[in-house]
């Protein structure tokens, strides 16, 4: 038995290769806004900076979007005082029934650790916020942040360490975002109304420029050609790896790091806020989500 799951692990990396966009930031992705404060070069096109000024932040998008399957990037975030800023990545589609899954990254204060900020939006709805300390300094090197997302669970990683899930339970009536492609986007923007302690301490301009820097962006996903494309990403088969039972759930160990990631450095979990929703939580918080 280990062994025929060994070799189907090893199937299913090696078909893994045959969905690996070429994903490098040059060849996939363009800049959307602020021209003059982003910079795609170095690298061979893997490297991605982008700039915060009082002029102007600036973001990129993948030029084509995507249904399941695995998104990754390396982040070394904004060093300093980055009080009011915020730096995204995230995967959405358009309008307003979209879907999203977010990563936010909420600037600090010299000496005050980074809040992640992750959501999830179905059908225009989102108000799913988790939020976590880093338990390491993002400044100072870069790190790896992916986003598994099949039909069954979404996933947040961090450096490989699961901080979130959210399980498809479509059938007891909570939306899950599996019908709609989303493509990628990485932002730096100012955010000072809300990201620091409520909005209560702005982007000291002094500081200025603020740059993150992104690396080795890799998208080993469903490439998204329409409506046709829910049924081809979404049907159980070895070209969609990310259909394998070993991706329908945490495995034990992964469960007890998500744990303590949870029990040591999570902020914020809306199940728990219960006079945001006057007492009416939403029904995915009493179902298990991993």
């Amino acid at each position: 038995m280990a062994v025929l799951q060994a070799f189907l692990i090893a199937l299913c990396i090696i078909v893994s290769h045959q969905n690996l966009v070429d994903a490098k930031f040059s060849k996939s992705m363009y800049i959307t806004w602020g021209t003059q404060h982003a910079t795609i070069q170095g690298n061979g096109g893997e490297d991605l900076n982008l700039v915060l000024d009082p002029f102007s932040g600036s973001a990129v998008q993948s030029k084509r979007g995507f249904l399941f399957g695995s998104i990754e990037m390396l982040i070394k975030l904004v060093s300093g005082n980055s009080a009011g800023t915020v730096t995204a990545y995230y995967l959405s589609s358009t309008g307003t029934k979209h879907d999203e899954i977010d990563f936010e990254f909420l600037g600090n204060i010299s000496g005050q650790p980074y809040i992640v900020h992750t959501n999830v939006y179905t059908q225009g709805n989102g108000s799913k916020e988790q939020q976590f300390y880093l338990w390491f300094d993002p400044t100072a090197d870069f790190h790896n942040y992916t986003i598994h997302w099949n039909p069954t669970e979404i996933v947040w990683y961090i450096d490989s360490l699961p901080i979130r899930v959210f399980q498809n339970y479509e059938n007891q009536g909570i939306a899950y975002p599996n019908k709609q492609g989303m493509r990628v986007y990485s932002s730096l923007w100012n955010a000072d109304n809300w990201a620091t302690r409520g909005g209560l301490v702005k982007i000291d301009w002094t500081s200025a420029p603020f740059m993150a820097r992104f690396r080795n962006f890799r998208a080993r996903a469903c490439k998204w050609n329409g409506d046709i494309s829910i049924s081809q990403c979404g049907t159980t088969s070895r070209a969609n790896w990310w259909t394998s039972p070993i991706y329908s759930q945490l495995s034990s160990a992964k469960r007890g790091q998500l744990q303590w990631v949870r029990d040591s450095f999570m902020i914020y979990d809306y199940c728990k806020d219960t006079k945001r929703f006057n007492g009416q939580i939403p029904a995915e918080c009493f179902i298990q989500q991993f």
